[in-house]
C-alpha cells in the first residue's frame, strides 16, 4: 500500500473515530486531501464522508452557479462521488457549461507538478490553475434560461 493511500486511510480511520460528522468545515477537509477548499461554494450546509469506500455526499443550501474564469459551473443541491488522495471521482451534481451545452464533470485530479486542476467530462479533460480554487467561491442565482436543466 503506498504511504499516500495508508494516510488516507489513517485520517478516515482517525476522522471517524474521534469527532462527530460535520465538526470539521468541508472546505478545510478539502486540503488534508490534497484538494483545494475552493473546489466547493460557499453554501455547503452539510456533509456524509464513508468510512468503508470514501464516498461523500455535500448538500447544498440551493442549487445555483459559480462563475470561474472562464468557466461557468452549476452546482445542484446534492453532490455526490468518491474521495482520495489528490482525486474526486464518480461525481455527480456538477455540470460545467462547454459552448452551449451544459456536460456533467464526473472527475477532478489535481497535477501539483504543474500546479493545475484537471476537470474531466466524459473522455475529455480540462486544466485550470489550481489558485482560481484557492478561496471558496461564491454561489450565484441565474436565470432558468440558463439552468442546464431547463429543457427537462
Amino acid at each position: 500500500m503506498a504511504l499516500s493511500q495508508f494516510l488516507f486511510f489513517s485520517f478516515l480511520f482517525i476522522f471517524f473515530n474521534l469527532s462527530l460528522p460535520n465538526e470539521i468545515d468541508v472546505h478545510d477537509l478539502l486540503p488534508t486531501f490534497k484538494l483545494p477548499k475552493g473546489l466547493l461554494p460557499n453554501n455547503v450546509e452539510s456533509y456524509t464522508i464513508s468510512p468503508k469506500d470514501s464516498s461523500f455526499t455535500v448538500q447544498l443550501t440551493h442549487p445555483c452557479y459559480v462563475e470561474f474564469p472562464n468557466q461557468l459551473v452549476y452546482y445542484q443541491k446534492d453532490i455526490k462521488g468518491k474521495l482520495s488522495y489528490g482525486e474526486v471521482s464518480d461525481i455527480s451534481g456538477i455540470q460545467a457549461k462547454k459552448l452551449f451545452v451544459w456536460v456533467p464533470v464526473t472527475g477532478i485530479d489535481v497535477d501539483e507538478q504543474f500546479h493545475m486542476i484537471e476537470f474531466h467530462v466524459g473522455f475529455l479533460s480540462e486544466k485550470l490553475p489550481a489558485e482560481v480554487f484557492e478561496n471558496i467561491p461564491t454561489c450565484k442565482n441565474m436565470g432558468s434560461q440558463d439552468s442546464p436543466f431547463a429543457s427537462i
